[in-house]
């Protein structure tokens, strides 16, 4: 049944009619609901009042004019609460309500497992200002916290789910499933607006009963699912625990790859646990509470992982289909399963064990390969440390972190090298203004520099021989890459910033040498000392090289004025009246008679500036200011 029992696809045009609006007692509106049955809701525990005896649930997407209510009652053993633990992290908050009259069974919606990150969703719940319901857009972006729980982030800021949505179901907005609920929504103390939706995986696991109204495969194959004989203290590795559990929580790696040699117990039951802690609907409270098995740093986060595949035997063809249903893809008859998911450019967490043992294992990589590039995280598993182990590490580690660390490379040198020049030219130019230094990060990004080309390849870091695969302790490529991309932002926006100011000088050397030719003509060979003192002012603070600009406009301002008010025979606007008439400034320009200077304010005679430009004979600078920058 698509999307539900048996009605099509979420239509974001239309109410769906298995949403439920829940009213306590009192008549208010308590939050929202997901008719599973034609008997069972499915809300959060925090909208039912346990010390009603009946609360009322009502269908706003029934068919007809009506809004049908119907008394419900909790499900005693259907209720679990939210719990805090000593960091305040939550955990639970589901529960069931029975209706007292059955529902029409093309009402109801099945959940749907689906791998959620950076997918987009829909909620639609009944918030005080749209009692009768309204959809909410968000996208979903990752786990967080023990209990699995998915962060959402609101599409605008005024779709943050507020109360009226809690329980409300989340529908993925490509296939129309529903495969989560909602929880809560709320603002920090920054201002950033999330919501949260326990998604379906870990919704069954605190409600099993509700494992026969959902559907699409579990996220773990069933050879990779711990044992009863592993939770023998004898076979926890606790090293490799240890690796696996930080890698599950994402500690930075995107890919790692380890050798689990058959017959090796220990390591083969540590992999099964990790992978089952690891897994939103597996995760139990019995396996997460022993003490004496569960070590520190052992324990992965719920929903570490988005999909466990056991490879031996199967192709690699099998293999991307198995992603592609995950990952809730369609797929055409004539549609292979690596083109599609190569399409849709999908993210998430994989788990791949038996690589070596796959049909096709060069096929497997090259399948491994794809998600790689688009920013999958990926766990690989093999079971010898041979050719395929080899290539693997080549094509999915030490090939791609060498390419990073090119491209990284040539980043740095084109910001030590190109763009530091840029800025050294302009700051020889124009002096800077609210600008901060830049030298420190200049620095930052010349030791980063030499740090990647003394950085050497990839290395075993445990040391074992037991075939662990990773970057490496080299340089932290993706520090290097965030100062990489901090630096060179600065520099870009401190040579846009120089050239702004470069552009305003040479617009005060226009404005300069047209009044000046507006007041030589108003004089009719006479000459103005207090006048000619301003223009020379304000004609050597341009010439400056470093210019201070903001000093060189209000010098420009001042003559401008002056020669205002002295061909409206004012008179009085203010001047220092420094230099006789007929002063020549440092460049032998004779003030108080007609200059041929160029639009840069350059003078008459030719001579070069401090920096070998001359002035009126044309040399072209690309800012109209007659100098060199």
């Amino acid at each position: 049944m698509a999307a539900g029992g048996g009605g099509p696809a979420v239509s974001s045009m239309t109410t769906p009619s298995w949403a439920v609006r829940i009213r306590g007692a009192d008549g208010e509106i308590a939050g929202a609901g997901i008719l599973l049955t034609p008997h069972w809701v499915l809300t959060c525990a925090h909208v039912v009042d346990r010390t009603a005896d009946v609360m009322t649930a009502e269908f706003v997407g029934a068919a007809g004019h009506g809004v049908p209510a119907v008394p419900a009652r909790l499900e005693r053993d259907a209720y679990v609460p939210e719990t805090l633990d000593a960091d305040g992290d939550p955990s639970g908050d589901v529960a069931l309500l029975r209706l007292e009259r059955p529902r029409p069974v093309e009402e109801t919606v099945r959940l749907h497992r689906l791998s959620a990150p950076n997918r987009e969703v829909r909620m639609y719940g009944f918030p005080y200002e749209h009692n009768g319901g309204i959809w909410f857009r968000a996208t979903a972006v990752g786990v967080c916290g023990r209990d699995g729980q998915v962060q959402l982030i609101p599409a605008s800021p005024g779709e943050l789910a507020s109360p009226g949505c809690s329980g409300a179901g989340v529908a993925d907005s490509d296939t129309g499933e529903v495969i989560g609920m909602v929880l809560s929504g709320q603002e920090d103390r920054h201002g950033n607006r999330f919501s949260f939706m326990s998604p379906v995986e870990t919704i069954v696991r605190h409600l099993p009963r509700l494992d026969d109204v959902t559907t699409g495969p579990s996220a773990v194959d069933p050879q990779l699912r711990s044992t009863a004989d592993d939770i023998l203290p004898e076979l926890l590795d606790r090293p490799f625990a240890q690796r696996l559990a930080a890698w599950l929580r994402d500690d930075g790696s995107q890919v790692k790859i380890s050798v689990v040699r058959h017959g090796d117990a220990a390591r083969e039951a540590t992999l099964r646990r990790a992978i089952t802690l690891a897994d939103r609907e597996l995760r139990t409270p019995v396996s997460v509470d022993r003490a004496s098995l569960d070590p520190p740093g052992t324990v992965p986060s719920a929903g570490g992982h988005d999909l466990a595949v056991y490879a031996q035997g199967r192709t690699s063809a099998g293999i991307a289909e198995r992603i592609a249903e995950r990952l809730g893809l369609t797929l055409h008859p004539e549609e292979a399963p690596l083109d599609r998911i190569r399409a849709a450019r999908a993210i998430l967490n994989l788990v791949v064990v038996g690589v070596d043992e796959a049909v096709d294992p060069l096929g497997v990589l090259d399948l491994l390969d794809v998600l790689r590039a688009d920013g999958s995280r990926l766990l690989l598993v093999l079971r010898t440390a041979g050719d395929c182990y080899r290539r693997a590490r080549e094509q999915l580690v030490t090939g791609p972190a060498r390419g990073r660390r090119a491209r990284l490379v040539e980043r740095l040198r084109e910001i030590t090298g190109p763009l530091a020049e840029d800025l050294r030219e302009r700051l020889a130019a124009v002096l800077p203004q609210g600008m901060r230094p830049l030298d420190a990060d200049l620095v930052a990004a010349h030791a980063a520099l030499a740090d990647l080309l003394r950085a050497a390849g990839a290395t075993d870091p445990d040391g074992d021989g037991r075939g662990e695969a990773d970057p490496g302790p080299g340089p932290d490529l993706a520090r290097y890459e965030r100062l990489a991309d901090r630096v060179g932002g600065r520099l870009t926006a401190g040579v846009a910033a120089l050239d702004r100011l470069r552009d305003r000088r040479d617009e005060l050397a226009g404005r300069l040498r047209s009044y000046q030719v507006l007041h030589q003509h108003s004089l009719r060979g006479e000459e103005d000392p207090a006048v000619d003192g301003l223009y020379l002012r304000a004609h050597t603070l341009l010439r400056a090289r470093p210019c201070d600009v903001r000093a060189a406009e209000a010098a420009v301002d001042a003559y401008t004025r002056r020669v205002d008010g002295h061909d409206g025979h004012d008179g009085h606007d203010g001047g220092d009246g420094h230099d006789g008439p007929g002063a020549r400034d440092g460049h032998g320009a004779r003030h108080g008679h007609p200059a041929r200077e160029g639009h840069g304010g350059g003078d008459s005679h030719g001579t070069k500036d401090s920096h070998g430009a001359k002035d009126s004979h044309g040399a072209p600078d690309g800012h109209g200011g007659g100098d060199a920058p």
